[in-house]
């Protein structure tokens, strides 16, 4: 489909804290643990791969 936004993730350290980042412009929140932002990462991944999920009786996302 040529209008899906393609999702690159990455880490980025700010002080003690990591951030889990996309190209798509998602952020993960600020993580003491390194791998709890890479968990974050690929949760976002997998999220997005599934597409949007709604609530059924609108048609909203999700929130």
């Amino acid at each position: 489909m040529p209008d899906r936004v393609l999702h690159a993730t990455s880490t980025a350290e700010s002080g003690s804290f990591c951030t889990a980042r996309c190209t798509c412009g998602w952020r993960g929140p600020a993580r003491r643990a390194r791998s709890q932002a890479r968990t974050d990462a690929e949760r976002h991944l997998a999220d997005a791969e599934a597409g949007p999920e709604t609530d059924g009786e609108a048609g909203r996302p999700l929130e």
